[in-house]
């Protein structure tokens, strides 16, 4: 341990054991600064201790971050170069930026300061964790996710994960520069998402699904009434007639819970135009179906899947999870005529971000359901750029039974629609 943190730790239990809770909470960050400042000049005089005047500011700091923020996390949470923040005990912390996972120069004064800190986060939206109740999935002021796992669970001390709220949505031309997709592949989504096609995104943990939605979004008409459905509030609408809703985990006398198919089921009740469901994972995808089928066109929603047509069969499962007296024939035919695009993203070894393909359901034959790749990633092996990945978004075109093809026309983007596809050619 530095001599740095030995003096640091020391100072802060003196502090500590001198505090007023009540004192505390009543004080703006500014002024607490202050006088935590003077406690910490009094301090260092009476023990005889040195320390330079940047160091005591870098003291200050850190109890002002703890007292009223995330303590070591706050300086991770104010980098707005991190997208993701890992911690695997009290003295390991990593943090994802632009893709790639590096160790990060912060640790822990101790598991009881991680501990503290886990139930802070827990409590401000309301939920717990402790021994009887050691995982929790939470949210904090600025909409980030986090989850966190505590001992007995966790063997190697608290694990808290943060995926980072980004302060300003991005949407689909800004991905084209980012390399995540080509012109044409963001044009086609604004086309799908502006005539209500009903789109799922598929990808991996971390591969931008929830970037993809939002980005998606951003084109819905400002006319329509939307309700979102999620875990943990992420999704930022820009439309003024959005209605929010979370789902809630039980409380101390294990009652309250409130699941995302509840919600499904309750947002049908409540006028929406669309849709939107943050991510399917059990038996709400039944009710989601349900919803595309039955004049909610437009709505949207992300799951885990490796590829387009396994999403499809994750959304047979999780179906199947919610009713088991419908034939697997008939789930198929739900599913067909309730989804029509399929976007699929991948995260990729470089740490880029890149939709892979764009899939059109088209319609049953037989047992098989048909799906028709509209837009792919094609990589291209280079010697020379060997660590990142390289290649070319190529297209096969539209088919003529396309259902994009078929709302375009009623939505008078056909010759956008055209157009586009005739500039590729």
């Amino acid at each position: 341990m530095s001599s740095a943190k030995t003096v640091y730790i020391k100072i802060r239990k003196m502090i500590f054991d001198a505090l007023d809770p009540e004192v505390i909470n009543s004080l703006d960050s500014n002024k607490l600064a202050e006088q935590l400042a003077q406690a910490i000049n009094v301090i260092v005089d009476n023990e005889g201790i040195a320390v330079p005047s940047v160091l005591r500011n870098d003291f200050v700091k850190a109890l002002v971050d703890e007292l009223h923020g995330l303590g070591p996390l706050q300086s991770l949470m104010d980098d707005e170069s991190i997208t993701d923040i890992m911690i695997n005990g009290h003295e390991s912390v990593y943090v994802e930026r632009r893709g790639m996972v590096e160790q990060a120069d912060v640790d822990f004064v101790d598991e009881v300061q991680l501990m503290e800190i886990a139930k802070r986060i827990a409590g401000r939206v309301g939920r717990r964790v402790d021994e009887s109740k050691p995982m929790c999935d939470a949210r904090l002021e600025d909409g980030s996710r986090v989850n966190i796992v505590i001992p007995p669970v966790a063997i190697d001390g608290t694990s808290i994960s943060i995926r980072k709220f980004k302060k300003q949505a991005i949407d689909l031309m800004e991905l084209v520069d980012y390399g995540s997709m080509s012109q044409e592949m963001a044009q086609l989504m604004m086309i799908a998402s502006r005539c209500r096609l009903n789109i799922l995104i598929s990808g991996g943990t971390g591969s931008g699904k929830t970037t993809m939605l939002n980005a998606l979004s951003q084109y819905i008409s400002e006319k329509e009434r939307i309700v979102t459905i999620e875990d943990a509030a992420e999704l930022r609408l820009q439309q003024p007639h959005v209605v929010r809703l979370e789902t809630r985990v039980a409380g101390i006398e294990n009652t309250g819970a409130i699941h995302q198919r509840d919600l499904v089921i309750n947002a049908l009740r409540m006028r929406p135009d669309r849709i939107i469901v943050g991510e399917c994972r059990g038996g709400e995808a039944f009710e989601m179906l349900q919803a595309m089928n039955t004049g909610h066109d437009g709505s949207m929603s992300t799951l885990h899947a490796n590829s387009p047509r396994d999403a499809l069969a994750r959304v047979e499962a999780m179906v199947m999870m919610a009713t088991n007296n419908l034939p697997l024939t008939a789930i198929r035919r739900t599913i067909v005529s309730a989804i029509d695009l399929v976007i699929q993203i991948s995260r990729l070894h470089d740490g880029s971000r890149k939709v892979m393909s764009i899939f059109e359901v088209v319609g049953l034959e037989g047992d098989s359901v048909v799906m028709e790749e509209i837009f792919r990633f094609q990589p291209e092996h280079s010697k020379e750029n060997a660590d990142k990945v390289m290649g070319n978004f190529l297209t096969a075109g539209l088919m003529k039974r396309s259902v994009l093809v078929e709302k375009a026309r009623y939505f008078g983007l056909e010759d956008k629609l055209e157009s586009l596809f005739n500039r590729r050619s």
